[in-house]
Formats: structure tokens, sequence, C-alpha cells
């Protein structure tokens, strides 16, 4: 398998247009990644999220572990043959899922000491678990584990969490070198090409966020994630701090945002130099009934559609607005029936993978700027 390795092609202002080579395949970036939290975007198969135009999904490392095991997953060879997914993937680390069962765990230097969401079993994710987990997953890229912290925070709980995921960062570097070498014992390596990035916290903090960006690129990782944003923050205040802390990345490395967000969250964050992204909300949301168009958000109950033989988005060239109207798709809404799910997240992931087309279109041609200009100008 090939090795992992970042080619920055060019840049329009801030915006970069790079690659991202991996064992299973190339990735052009800026990328956004489908979330298959279980190793399944929901609502969806394989084959349309590669019709769709995916070329990384990310998997959830704190899922598989309740279930079906990472153990079990590396007995049958890997994620990518468990799922059937043959191109990139990435796994997170667990950490920020942990962060979400706020009355289920303790964090304590050691690690998170948690109990299951499904039957109580308790858990202790350290960072060196996180890293074998992932390997005996064997996607193409790992995150460390870090701990996230909430929106307000005091600065102390803020500073503590940037000073642990430093250490911890160390230790899951230290972690993964052993598994590559061949030196950590009872571990099934299903990817010995996974690359590892380290993740950035400090909440908005702008001395903290320089403070854990240096101290993560000190560790010295693949890439690097830029965590703890999209918490609850001011929108405007989530831009300054993802465009501050990625001015302070390596430029010959990628960045990764985490969790961000709606299309003009990956347009204006594009803008500040970030690589990579992902987010639940367009598979969310299509399961709720909101749909992203060129012409803005749309609400397929809305009796508004009842009678609207048009599709989704005249300009979008998808499955679902090629063959079916808002009509019928209002209808599958509101009686329940399953294909609305499916129908409605095709949409939405299209339109996210084609606007990161788009902005990669732009960056080559050096019209970024006016790119983003219309984008935020549509309704």
């Amino acid at each position: 398998m090939p090795a992992f390795s970042f080619r920055l092609r060019s840049t329009d202002g801030e915006a970069r247009l790079g690659e991202l080579q991996t064992p299973h395949g190339i990735v052009q970036t800026p990328a956004f990644m489908p979330v298959g939290t279980q190793g399944a975007v929901k609502a969806v198969r394989h084959r349309e999220v590669e019709e769709a135009g995916a070329e990384i999904i990310l998997a959830n490392t704190y899922h598989l572990l309740l279930r079906p095991g990472d153990e079990l997953i590396a007995r049958r060879g890997g994620l990518h043959r468990f799922i059937g997914w043959s191109r990139p993937m990435l796994t997170d680390s667990g950490g920020f899922q942990v962060y979400s069962l706020a009355e289920r765990r303790v964090i304590t230097d050691e690690g998170a000491d948690f109990r299951s969401h499904l039957d109580g079993t308790r858990y202790l994710l350290t960072p060196e678990r996180a890293t074998d987990i992932q390997a005996r997953l064997g996607s193409d890229i790992a995150m460390v584990l870090d701990e996230c912290v909430a929106f307000p925070a005091a600065r102390d709980e803020v500073a503590e969490a940037v000073a642990r995921s430093a250490r911890w960062a160390e230790r899951s570097r230290r972690r993964h070198a052993e598994l590559r070498a061949g030196s950590a014992s009872g571990v099934a390596v299903s990817n010995p090409g996974q690359a590892q990035f380290g993740i950035v916290q400090g909440g908005v903090h702008p001395d903290l966020r320089a403070e854990s960006a240096d101290a993560t690129v000190a560790v010295g990782f693949d890439g690097y994630a830029i965590g703890g944003l999209s918490v609850g923050e001011p929108i405007d205040q989530m831009y300054a701090v993802a465009g501050e802390t990625a001015r302070r990345l390596p430029a010959n490395r990628p960045r990764y945002l985490m969790g961000v967000g709606t299309p003009e969250d990956l347009v204006e964050c594009v803008a500040r130099g970030i690589d990579m992204f992902d987010c639940v909300l367009p598979t969310r949301n299509a399961r709720n009934g909101q749909l992203f168009t060129s012409q803005g958000r749309l609400t397929i109950k809305n009796v508004r559609y009842a009678e609207d033989d048009g599709p989704i988005d005249p300009l979008c060239g998808c499955y679902t607005c090629r063959h079916h109207s808002r009509a019928y798709l209002r209808h599958l809404y509101l009686a329940g029936e399953m294909t609305a799910a499916a129908l409605n997240t095709l949409h939405n992931l299209s339109f996210y993978l084609d606007t990161m087309r788009r902005i990669r279109d732009a960056i080559a041609f050096r019209t970024f700027e006016t790119f983003r200009q219309e984008f935020l100008r549509s309704p």
C-alpha cells in the first residue's frame, strides 16, 4: 500500500488546493467527509455515496468499539473489508462522544472513564487504547484522543484541557510509532500505512489555541485537526479561531476542522486555510426534511410544495433532482416512508460534495474570492 502524503498544489489567498495520498486512494482537498458513524452513511448505500462524489468518509471509534467491537472488525480484515468500502476512511478517536456523555464519564490524566449509552458497561479509553482500536479498524487516518470542553467554559478549565490534550498527544504518537514498528503485542494492525492526526484545542482563547497548536505541532503528526469548535460559540468567533489556528499549523500538512458545518461554513473556512471537513448536517437534516439548495434551505413538509412538480434544486444533477418532484418528496416524508430519508440524503450529500468540487475549481482558476462572494449572496 502507498504511504500517506499531502501535496499542496495551489493557493488562492489563504484557500488551498491539495491532494492526500492514502493507502486506499487519493483525496482531493478541500474535501468534505460524509459521516458514517457505525460504518454506514445513514439512509444511503456506499455506491450512492461514491456516485455523489465522496472520496473519503468518516467512521466513529466510540460506536464501533461498543458494537460490533474493534477486535471482531480486525478478525474480519479491518473496517474497509468489513463494510465493503474501498476508498479512504478517517476514524475519530471517540473523544467527542465521550465529551457528550457528561453524566456518564470522568476525565483524568489516565484517560476517559465512561459508561456505554447502550448497556452501562464501563470502559476506560486512554490515548493508547484509542490508538490501538483505530489500528485494529485500519482507517487511513486515525485521530488522537483529546479532551473537548463545552462552550462556555471557565478559562482554567480550558487551560487544563489544553495541557492534558498535549500530554495525550505525546502518548498517542508514541503508541502509534510502536504499532507501526511492530513492537506492540496483542494488536492486529489492519492498515500498516495508517496516518495519525493531532488535534488542537483551546476553546475561544487565542493564547490557549496558540499554545495548543505549538505543542501539538512539536509532537510531529501527519496532519492536524482543529477541535472544540461548533459547540455553541458565536459563528464569527468560530471563523476567527479557525483562521488564527490554521495559520499556526504547518503549510505542508493537511488541516482538518472537525464537526463543521453548513455550506456557508465550508466556504468561509476554506477561505481561512482549512482543507478537510466533516459534519452530520447534510444527513441529519435530510432525515428531518430540510434540504440544502442553491436558493437556500428548503423544508419539504411545507404545504407550498404539495403540488410542486419541480425538482428540489433545478441546478442540481443528483438522482433525486433528476427523477423526483418536490410534491412526491413531500408525500414520502409525510407518509413516513424510509425512501424519503434515502432520497433527501442523496440530494444533500450531492449538494455538499458538489459545493466542494466548485470550491476546488475556483481555487485552481484563482477565482475563489469571486465564488465566495457569489455563494454567500445566495438566498
